[in-house]
């Protein structure tokens, strides 16, 4: 147990990676569509293949990403590589660009409470596609795919054991799926008044999705940066 915890860099590792996830978690776009499928008829089985779906993107990225880190033996110092910490800081100015323009976009307009035509076809989605779908949402999104790379690299950092660096994934991957587990099983476990409530949750991200993610992205990118030129510096 104490190979793959590895307390004393295991703690700065998750702390490292703790931002990362909650910025993956907060997407509005797959947790308004969880919520929807949740709503649907056939809510239980394609709201948890959904959520299975979301795991599996939102993992396989960030491994990929920390298989390439190791073997090109960014996490083979004490200390984080040149590359890495370039690229972080690529990353991270890569979110505060997209800040902006989510600022930009953010609207008071009534026209930004009408669902996007994609939506309509949620009702009907299989298990199959429901699952498609979320592996896509969660894997190629380009913000989970910026957030992904920075976590796999993340971890190639800490110098962990294999055990641990398992360990740091399956963590920042329950973290960064929380938004979508949390409905699913409020759903199960909820009474009659679910329904009600996720949809006043729908409607509320639905309206101030562009303002949470640029608040988000700026955040990020800021964290990224930070840790980049800390890097870099030292």
């Amino acid at each position: 147990m104490g190979q793959i915890w590895q307390p004393a860099r295991m703690g700065p590792a998750i702390g490292q990676l703790l931002p990362l996830a909650i910025g993956v978690a907060l997407s509005p776009v797959p947790i308004i569509v969880v919520i929807a499928l949740l709503c649907a008829e056939r809510a239980t089985p394609t709201g948890s293949a959904f959520m299975l779906g979301w795991l599996i993107g939102v993992g396989g990225v960030a491994g990929i990403a920390l298989v390439v880190s190791d073997v090109a033996s960014v996490g083979s110092e004490s200390t984080p590589s040149d590359a890495a910490s370039w690229l972080k800081l690529a990353l991270g100015v890569l979110l505060l660009v997209g800040a902006g323009r989510q600022w930009r976009k953010r609207s008071t307009d009534s026209e930004e409470m009408t669902p996007p035509k994609w939506m309509a076809g949620l009702e009907t989605f299989t298990n199959p596609r429901a699952f498609t779908f979320a592996v896509l949402l969660a894997g190629l999104k380009p913000k989970n795919l910026i957030l992904g790379v920075a976590a796999g690299t993340t971890i190639a950092e800490a110098d962990l054991s294999a055990g641990g660096q398992c360990a740091a994934l399956a963590i920042f991957v329950l973290l960064a799926s929380a938004f979508i587990i949390t409905p699913v099983l409020y759903h199960a476990l909820g009474g009659e008044h679910v329904r009600r409530t996720m949809d006043g949750w729908k409607l509320w991200l639905q309206e101030h999705n562009a303002a949470v993610m640029a608040v988000l992205f700026l955040v990020l990118g800021f964290v990224l940066s930070g840790q980049a030129i800390q890097a870099l510096s030292a």
